[in-house]
This record gives structure tokens, sequence and C-alpha cells, in this order.
């Protein structure tokens, strides 16, 4: 069988195996192998409370963070309060809080689902919400029910044009 293989990607064609060895051509086709190409999405979209999920379509995991406007506006993080994996989220529910030297704020789904991992670093280091609100201070992972939920969500230019954000 090794050896077949390797006259495949020698010879190039399953006429020339045929061939050159005991095989017909439909089971040299078979063995023929072609590069197959995945086109994965990955949408970011926001929520008018500056959230944002990441949602990659080939694992249907949505990564939900806040903005840095939002994280601008809150000032220095010093509490983050996750849902626990497992929990089944709808859209617009609460999933979280944040606490900061000036204000509390609650956290919401911005997308249905049932969440899959939690961002236990920030337990130990909520500035990480400071310094990388949308890479490193990711909040939680959900796997996303009903994807269509992404479109009644804002894109970045919307996000941006509805809070006078400047790019």
């Amino acid at each position: 069988m090794q050896s077949v293989l390797r006259n495949v990607t020698k010879l190039g064609s399953y006429r020339s195996l045929a061939r050159n060895t005991t095989l017909a051509a439909p089971s040299a086709q078979r063995l023929c192998v072609r590069p197959q190409f995945v086109r994965t999405l990955v949408t970011k979209r926001y929520t008018k409370d500056h959230e944002t999920v990441t949602f990659d379509d080939s694992t249907g995991i949505g990564i939900v963070t806040i903005t840095d406007h939002a994280q601008s506006s809150l000032g220095d993080v010093v509490f983050v309060e996750l849902a626990e994996i497992g929990t089944e989220v709808e859209q617009g529910g609460h999933i979280g809080a944040v606490e900061s030297v000036k204000a509390a704020s609650d956290i919401y789904a911005p997308v249905s689902g049932l969440v899959k991992e939690i961002n236990t670093t920030l337990a130990s280091q909520p500035g990480l919400l400071n310094k990388s609100p949308e890479e490193q201070g990711w909040l939680c992972k959900i796997k996303v029910s009903d994807p269509s939920e992404l479109e009644g969500l804002l894109t970045e230019e919307q996000y941006k044009a509805e809070n006078n954000i400047e790019s």
C-alpha cells in the first residue's frame, strides 16, 4: 500500500499508476488525494452594551469580550465574576459582572448557547480587561445555539458610529 501511495505522488495520475501496478483504475482513483479547502468564516459583532462576540462558524464557538471603549469607561477593573461552565445562556441574559474603582457593571450574553469555557485567569488578574480587553481579557467561550442571532448585532462600523468612536 505504501509503495502505491508513493507511485501516486510520483506519477501524478491514476492511469500511470494502473499501468505500473496491479491495481485497477477505480482503486487508484480512490487513492488519489486531492487537497480539500475548507472556508472558515470568523465574524465579530458588537452589542449596544459594549460586549463583543467573535464567532467561528467551523467550531460554532463565540468568544465573548468587552470592548476597549467599555474598559476605558470602567476604569481599573478590580474584580470579575463569570457564569459557570455548562451554564445555558440566552441572548441578552446575565453572564457575569465586572467591578472597577469607578463602578460595577453587568455583562450580558451577546448570543444564546452553552458556556464551554471561562477565562479563569481573570480571577487572579482582573486588570487583563484593561490591558487587553479583546484578546487576553476574553470572558468566556459559548457554543452558539443560534448563529442567526449574530445578524441582529452591530458591525464594528455601526458600533463606532453609535458610540461616537473615531477609527
